[in-house]
């Protein structure tokens, strides 16, 4: 298990794909230890950060991919 500490301490945050210059909802994602997933708001980097266990991850990202869950 990872802390919250020990998990972004070190984390190369990147911009999602779908982000954009026009000062819409900008997401920031961190590939953690394990396989965890960190996601952040691009416009408040020093904020709270969400850490997503890999399995949970891989689901949201299979319901989204499969149509279960449409964004």
């Amino acid at each position: 298990m990872i802390t919250t500490n020990n998990a972004l301490g070190s984390a190369e945050w990147f911009t999602s794909s779908y982000s954009n210059d026009q000062g819409g909802n900008c997401v920031e994602g961190a590939r953690l230890t394990g396989g965890a997933m960190g996601v952040r708001d691009s416009k408040d980097t020093s904020g709270p950060a969400f850490i997503f266990a890999r399995r949970t991850w891989e689901g949201f990202l299979t319901a989204v991919t499969t149509g279960e869950l449409r964004l």
